[in-house]
């Protein structure tokens, strides 16, 4: 077996929720606590920092790992999905998954994949603590796939929980409301383990707030900060209970950071306080070094320059506001290049585009993809200006040809719409 042929079996026994949605989706951890059982549970070989969130989950995951590799440790990062390479999901220390594991780990796992059924994700999960107990990491960083309580990753006993945000996404599989989706992502709070919460509505941290108690989970606050200010490239702010000041200049730059730094600093705290040795200096650096350190791609990523073109995979209600607003700031003019998965709220998302802004309206590859006729449709009805495209390559080149040197070219609505960006 080769290594494509792996790769190739993975995609087509397994169903893989980014292609087709909910019907990938399994309903309990059975089948995870199966293949972990018929692997000797490698989820138990190293520390687990865990990760869940409706938006930043993802770039806080890099930030953790990029500041405990600066530390000094050998860190496991776990993210999904991936844009270019499957082995984007599971990393050590930044690096890929080793090709060279992929092959004996189907062939000595694939009779067992063919009696429990998992899903892609069920796999994926196991394969990357399987990956990592074989790499002896000292710790592995965690994020969930979608929710938290229900998600394949939560049979790991973490270290540390965090909840970076909650807001409306998946509510056809979490539940309908802020309140349901919180009680999901608070599934990953555990006994007398530190859960660390990034800025949350009243509705929300009241699910928080009762679950972490009834669990005996100490609740760390994040909001006890001055307000960060982001200018020219620098985030600036002070722990209010230390008094410490921070000057960040990090390879992320605007609302990643805001709203995520006293995440990563108030965690990397609750870490220390459990015996983990981190530096001010290794914090401000990992942060600072989170694209180099950890090959984070996707966040507001320049992918080249005259016409300025940059990707973003935000694709709900909040992560959309926040990337118009600060398209808005540039001041330029931007041409957008974009896509959708049917089964978001693509009318309420719809609402929140620029309306100066011209559209190249696209289909990535994938079943769940919104039909450019039915991008289009939605645009008109909100006065969006735009054509439709074959493709997200025709719809790309199209944004390249008639921007202006000094515009900008965007390119977002769906992780699956940017992967397909040749200059990814």
């Amino acid at each position: 077996m080769t290594y494509q042929e792996a790769l190739d079996f993975l995609y087509s026994q397994l169903p893989i929720f980014q292609r087709i949605g909910k019907a990938a989706m399994k309903a309990d951890l059975s089948n995870t606590i199966a293949l972990a059982k018929a692997l000797s549970n490698p989820e138990r070989s190293f520390k687990s920092i865990h990760i869940a969130g409706t938006n930043g989950k993802g770039s806080t995951a890099h930030m953790y790992a990029s500041v405990l590799q600066e530390a000094g440790y050998k860190v496991g990062l776990y993210t999904s999905p991936h844009l270019k390479d499957f082995r984007e999901r599971i990393r050590v220390n930044g690096e890929l998954m080793d090709s060279d594991f992929l092959v004996p780990f189907v062939e000595r796992t694939k009779q067992l994949m063919l009696d429990v059924q998992p899903s892609f994700f069920e796999i994926t999960v196991i394969m990357a603590f399987e990956y990592f107990r074989m790499q002896q990491v000292d710790v592995a960083v965690i994020e969930t796939g979608l929710g938290g309580r229900l998600d394949s990753t939560n049979i790991v006993d973490s270290v540390l929980s965090v909840i970076t945000s909650i807001a409306l996404d998946h509510e056809d599989i979490l539940g309908h409301g802020i309140e349901n989706i919180a009680r999901e992502k608070a599934g990953i709070i555990k006994s007398d383990t530190p859960v660390v919460l990034g800025k949350l509505s009243p509705e929300a941290f009241s699910v928080m707030q009762a679950r972490a108690e009834e669990l005996g989970a100490p609740l760390v606050l994040s909001h006890a900060f001055s307000e960060a200010k982001f200018e020219d490239g620098v985030l600036s702010l002070i722990d209010l209970d230390s008094n410490e000041q921070y000057s960040i200049e990090s390879e992320l730059g605007g609302n990643s950071l805001v709203k995520n730094v006293p995440v990563v600093i108030r965690g990397v705290r609750s870490l220390k306080e459990k015996g983990f040795q981190v530096s001010k200096e290794q914090l401000v650096q990992g942060i600072n070094r989170v694209v180099t350190n950890t090959g984070l791609k996707g966040r507001w990523q320049t992918l080249r320059e005259s016409p300025e073109v940059i990707c973003d995979i935000g694709h709900n209600e909040e992560a959309v506001s926040e990337l118009m607003q600060r398209l808005a700031r540039i001041g330029k003019k931007v041409h957008i290049v974009w896509g959708m998965a049917a089964d978001k709220s693509v009318d309420s998302v719809f609402q929140l585009l620029l309306k100066d802004a011209r559209y190249y309206f696209c289909a990535a590859q994938i079943p769940r993809a919104l039909s450019v006729d039915g991008l289009k449709t939605i645009a008109d009805k909100y006065g969006l200006r735009g054509g439709k495209y074959a493709s997200v390559s025709d719809a790309y080149a199209a944004a390249l040809d008639e921007a202006r040197e000094n515009d900008v070219v965007f390119v977002g609505g769906s992780t699956f719409v940017v992967a397909e960006i040749k200059d990814l």
